[in-house]
């Protein structure tokens, strides 16, 4: 019986390292040394025969065909995760398991799950605030039952249901040069000092893309991964900033001046839920709860 476990190890240490993107984050999510994750990874290539990593520089990378292995390995780990009781209890006991990143979380998903608590009372919620990298991971383990997120995710195993959407826009310090246009192009930044989002993420690359077509070069002067702190940045007066204006400026921040971006660059914030599997009943109303009480603003509207 021990070659059907071995195949498992090697089975969750390349979910594991897909997940986390390193051998030291696969080993902290199983649990086990670094070593262990790197035998188990090439116990695998040589039981299926052929490369599935590419290493160099210390640095260890699934292939194309390692991607689409952990793609058919869906249905196992959801099976596995049903039988480890992830569905016993009964369906009034069972909590929502809820991951949303922190500017989201903290601008708009808090007050609503309090919301929906009180008026559902003998509920349970168990709200996980986290960034959407864990977000994903997460919900594909299935340690979540359901996610929000503003992030473009391209992942498979995991299902997007589009509930707002919402156009970029340039956020300046009150009293900026630009405040008096009404209307912000990628030729107006040119050497404006500019607050960039980190090049992981994805609308970082679709910026450059917009600023490079137009042979525009503005000054970047900080980057960040949050919304929020991109805000803050721009109200202590660094810079201006673009980004997705649902929900942080929702209701207007002091400070803060708003201005629509010419460029054609859509934000989708999206449930997030594990595919193949239907939403449990709690799920269901708590998503139909966010979107009967979200009420309209300037910046998004239902998709």
């Amino acid at each position: 019986m021990a070659e059907p476990r071995h195949r498992l190890r090697e089975m969750e240490a390349l979910r594991a390292l897909v997940t986390t993107g390193t051998t030291i984050g696969a080993a902290r999510r199983l649990g086990v040394s670094q070593s262990s994750i790197s035998r188990a990874l090439g116990q695998l290539e040589q039981r299926v025969g052929r490369s599935l990593f590419l290493r160099s520089a210390g640095k260890i990378e699934p292939t194309a065909a390692a991607l689409r292995l952990n793609d058919q390995l869906d249905p196992l780990f959801e099976t596995l995760a049903l039988i480890e009781g992830a569905e016993w209890a009964s369906a009034d006991e069972e909590p929502l398991r809820l991951i949303v990143p922190p500017t989201l979380a903290h601008n708009y998903i808090i007050s609503r799950v309090a919301a929906f608590l009180k008026q559902n009372p003998g509920k349970n919620l168990q709200l996980d605030i986290q960034a959407t990298d864990v977000l994903v991971s997460g919900i594909l383990d299935l340690h979540y039952d359901l996610g929000l997120t503003s992030a473009m995710i391209r992942r498979s195993g995991v299902t997007l249901l589009p509930w707002r959407r919402s156009k970029v826009v340039c956020a300046m310090p009150a009293g900026h040069p630009l405040e008096e246009k009404d209307i912000i192009t990628p030729s107006d930044l040119e050497g404006v000092e500019l607050i960039e989002f980190l090049r992981r993420l994805g609308t970082r690359a679709i910026t450059e893309q917009l600023f490079a077509r137009a042979g525009v070069r503005p000054r970047t002067v900080a980057e960040t991964a949050t919304n929020m702190a991109a805000i803050e940045l721009v109200r202590a007066g660094l810079g201006v900033t673009l980004l997705n204006p649902f929900p942080v400026l929702s209701k207007g921040m002091p400070g803060i001046s708003v201005r629509p971006f010419d460029a054609p660059i859509t934000y989708d914030t999206s449930f997030v839920l594990p595919t193949g599997r239907q939403p449990s009943e709690l799920a269901q109303q708590f998503m139909e709860y966010v979107k009967d009480t979200t009420e309209p603003d300037d910046y998004s509207e239902p998709v």
